[in-house]
């Protein structure tokens, strides 16, 4: 009797296991349940700036740090005279949608000396192209000042390029006077917010704003800002506090606040669940002041970073930031802005959705060609995710671990659902579509598939929405389902 006993148990605990590895995975989209509308889309960091500067650390108390000290954020883009390069990288710009662009410059850029403003400069002809480009094609510009490095305006003893800015109201009235000269002078509408400083301290770590052997506070300078912008009728929010790396919620050391009209910050080290609820946090309490809030910059330093290393154009970097859009779009962020676009690939890892620069040979290539892995597993979502996009109900019975998803409707009516495969094994998924009825498409990229020779982004399949359809996921890949129906010749979606 003992051993039947024993028989019966092993057997129902086999029978379980067996149900446990077979227990069919399914999501369930309802496009009428609506959870929160984007006021930005998707994009990449597009910098302008282009020159290669001397340290002369040997002059200052307080030095900049001797390897990459502006990060990566310079020199991907080729001289602005270069008109085949650029028209390349527009068009590479247009076949991924970018929509929602995080543009860098600095204040020399523009003032290079005290109210001496210049607007003809090679990097502010790369500016140009830039927003000539988004405002050519819709694409909503987050304008980035990354930091002074002027020495008319920093602290003594202190790098212009760490260095905090001396005078509040020369600072101000440089950047407004920028405002207007984009705006007014130049006409751009593209620019809807405008960011003063990179990273600065606050979150869990900084660097960008040092006041050396004297003391001062950023929050003065967000009024100061503020102030100059409501003197000026200039109307473009201004956001902040742009700390990084997923910093904590913490509402009492946002006292700026009421001088911003919406909130960024950044991510570097994979967007974790816990992570997920952070941006939670932010996003609930941004949008409770009827204010957006973004993740302006996210990739995962986890692996790799520095110098060439490689590992940010990998297809397992690729995995881990569509991880990122995911749990992004979920936790209610507004807009995702991916570090980079361009980047030189040599400075502080490689970045790059697009090569532009010969890291051995140190020039810029004739034609610039696509990093596949990064640039396909980036445009699998931003060629199908339309800025003002809403998120719609998106439910599955896999643990995260396994599989995610996330659903989006566009402002036409457009359904694209994103499903990552997180595991090593092939999944077949139950994608269950309630209340639409236009034709699907199916997309896919892995390692595997991008790496093929002459791969294009086509649809492999479509089908029918009101019945239920099982799409098989390749082991470590992304697949989106979306009623767009674009081929790999043509452009993705802006806003639609």
């Amino acid at each position: 009797m003992k051993n039947q006993i024993f028989i019966l148990i092993i057997l129902t605990i086999l029978t379980g296991c067996t149900m446990s590895k077979n227990q069919s995975s399914e999501i369930n989209v309802d496009a009428t349940q609506v959870i929160h509308t984007m006021k930005g889309g998707m994009g990449a960091s597009w910098h302008a700036l282009h020159h290669d500067l001397p340290l002369e650390n040997e002059k200052y108390k307080f030095p900049v740090r001797e390897i990459a000290p502006r990060g990566s954020a310079w020199g991907g883009n080729p001289p602005a005279d270069d008109t085949s390069g650029w028209s390349q990288i527009k068009k590479h710009a247009s076949w991924l949608g970018l929509n929602f662009i995080r543009v860098e410059i600095d204040q020399r850029m523009y003032e290079p000396e005290r109210n001496q403003f210049d607007w003809q400069n090679d990097e502010m002809q790369a500016l140009y192209h830039i927003l000539d480009w988004s405002e050519e094609n819709g694409a909503d510009v987050f304008l980035q000042q990354m930091w002074g490095h002027v020495e008319w305006n920093a602290y003594p003893g202190v790098h212009p390029l760490l260095s905090a800015p001396k005078n509040l109201d020369d600072f101000a009235s440089g950047i407004a006077s920028l405002i207007e000269y984009l705006t007014k002078t130049k006409g751009y509408t593209c620019i809807k917010y405008f960011c003063m400083t990179n990273e600065p301290p606050g979150g869990p770590w900084g660097y960008w704003w040092d006041f050396g052997d004297e003391t001062g506070s950023i929050n003065d300078a967000w009024t100061r800002l503020k102030e100059e912008f409501d003197a000026r009728g200039i109307a473009i929010p201004i956001s902040g506090p742009d700390w990084t790396s997923m910093p904590p919620f913490e509402e009492e050391k946002l006292v700026f606040a009421p001088n911003l009209g919406s909130f960024d910050i950044h991510s570097y080290d994979g967007v974790t669940a816990d992570g997920e609820a952070t941006l939670k946090q932010w996003a609930d309490w941004a949008h409770a002041q009827n204010k957006p809030f973004f993740m302006t910059e996210f990739g995962n330093m986890k692996l790799g970073w520095g110098t060439d290393n490689v590992g940010p154009k990998t297809f397992e970097a690729a995995l881990s930031n569509a991880n990122d859009v995911i749990r992004a779009l979920r936790a209610g962020v507004d807009g995702v802005n991916r570090w980079s676009f361009t980047n030189r690939g040599d400075l502080d890892g490689q970045w790059q959705l697009i090569q532009t620069f010969d890291r051995d040979k140190k020039e810029y290539l004739d034609e610039v060609i696509t990093e596949n892995e990064a640039y396909y597993g980036f445009g699998i979502i931003s060629r199908f995710l339309s800025k003002y996009s809403s998120t719609v109900s998106c439910t599955t019975n896999q643990p995260d671990s396994l599989l995610m998803s996330v659903a989006l409707l566009s402002p036409a009516g457009e359904l694209s659902v994103f499903i990552l495969n997180k595991t090593e094994k092939e999944q077949t998924v139950r994608l269950n579509i309630g209340n639409f009825d236009k034709e699907l498409n199916v997309y896919q990229v892995s390692k595997e598939i991008v790496t093929k020779p002459d791969f294009e982004l086509n649809p492999v399949r479509s089908f029918n929405p009101s019945e239920a359809d099982d799409i098989v996921l390749p082991a470590k890949s992304i697949t989106t389902v979306t009623s767009y129906s674009l081929q790999n010749s043509e452009p993705g979606i802006i806003l639609r």
